[in-house]
């Protein structure tokens, strides 16, 4: 019987096995760039892509949000509780009017803050008594109350709005339109209206809630009742109500104006329109990144294609590296982070291309710059989506070369 210590030999389940090796991010980071710089015009031009469509999303983005912001601006400056009623047609399609006491009732109106009005007069105005009668220019001569202005949110450009002092007299005010069309910078000058010369007062602002107000030659009301017969019926209504009431005063307005017939009284929001016109902006911004998207899938083929044609070129390499010890996976990986840093530096540079081009159509229109920080995320995430897929096929493929087929090619 032998004596003495026995030892133990390690077991399978206590010897430590092989560790498996793996790239480190830097690895991957240096690996992919070198790959690139290999090849610059192919990697610039797939690059150039993949930024072109980026651009394209983020100009079409900021330049809307611009002009939301700027319509938002306007809207909160002229404000949105205006309403306006004008005459429609009667039941027999004949034009109807409105009752001369029209202003009057509308301001006793619980909610009212103020209510203004022009009246229509069938008078042509020219340039001067010589002018071609057929060459009206689209300019209509208008009656117009003192308090017009305030009620529209309008605003003299040069000269004077009229005033108890003058609108007694022939004096007229035009719009901006109207003042363009007849050649007409300054006060000063006359015109030729209703068979007479009016002397321009004042020229105002482009009038946004009252678009009619700027193709118009407004006169006061004393001298378009002695001279040209007006009966005191206005043609278009303004009214201002408090915020709180503007739903409630706009069902109020045609039976109060007209209680026999309110359904000959047209009643609208100015407001409501420019909502419609950005609406109508915001569609087609949804055109334009339909655009951009097919930019940035057109991109995403170029980088699919550069891989693929990359995959094609370093089989030597890759056989190379397979024999030397890297595993499929070392392989996926570092296929598919060019394909990624191809497509973040389009993003990249995209997304800087297209703030610029916001920010100069912003500066060009007096707009405000209106970027959304999402639309860089986004744009930058939608970049890094394509570039994994356009870069997947290529980098399996790369995976699954053969070592020795890979160093035979």
């Amino acid at each position: 019987m032998t004596t003495g210590s026995t030892q133990r030999r390690p077991t399978s389940a206590s010897a430590p096995g092989p560790q498996r090796s793996a790239l480190r991010g830097r690895d991957i980071l240096a690996l992919a760039a070198t790959g690139l710089r290999a090849r610059p015009t192919r990697a610039i031009l797939s690059a150039l892509g993949i930024a072109i469509g980026i651009a394209a999303m983020i100009a079409v983005v900021g330049i809307s949000s611009s002009s939301q912001a700027r319509l938002n601006d306007e809207l909160n400056r002229l404000g949105t509780n205006l309403l306006t009623a004008s005459a429609g047609q009667s039941f027999t399609g004949e034009q109807s009017k409105l009752p001369a006491d029209t202003i009057d009732k509308i301001r006793l109106v619980d909610g009212v803050l103020d209510a203004s009005a022009t009246g229509l007069l069938s008078e042509s105005v020219y340039r001067s008594e010589l002018s071609d009668p057929a060459a009206t220019g689209g300019i209509s001569a208008m009656v117009a109350e003192q308090n017009l202005l305030v009620v529209v949110s309008g605003h003299v450009r040069s000269g004077a709005w009229l005033t108890p002092a003058t609108e007694g007299h022939r004096t007229v005010v035009l719009g901006d339109t109207a003042a363009k069309r007849l050649g007409i910078a300054t006060p000063g000058t006359q015109v030729w209206l209703g068979g007479t010369y009016f002397t321009v007062v004042g020229i105002l602002e482009p009038v946004a809630l009252a678009p009619e107000l700027d193709t118009a030659a407004l006169i006061g009301e004393f001298v378009a009742t002695s001279m040209f017969d007006f009966d005191g019926s206005p043609t278009t209504v303004y009214e201002r109500s408090e915020d709180a009431s503007v739903d409630r005063i706009r069902d109020l307005l045609a039976p109060t104006i007209s209680p026999q017939t309110p359904e000959e009284v047209k009643v609208s929001r100015p407001s409501d329109a420019l909502a419609a016109r950005n609406a109508a902006n915001q569609a087609f911004t949804g055109l334009l990144l339909g655009i951009g998207s097919i930019a940035l899938l057109v991109g995403g083929i170029g980088v699919a294609n550069t891989m693929i044609i990359s995959v094609l070129e370093r089989r030597r390499e890759i056989g190379l590296r397979r024999a030397l010890g890297a595993t499929r996976h070392h392989i996926l990986v570092q296929f598919l982070g060019e394909a990624l840093l191809l497509s973040a530096i389009g993003g990249v540079f995209g997304s800087a291309f297209g703030a610029g081009a916001t920010l100069i159509a912003a500066t060009f229109n007096g707009w405000p710059f209106t970027l959304p920080s999402i639309a860089i995320i986004v744009a930058i995430g939608a970049t890094l989506a394509v570039g994994a897929i356009a870069g997947l096929y290529p980098a399996l493929r790369a995976a699954r070369t053969p070592p020795t087929a890979a160093l035979n090619s």
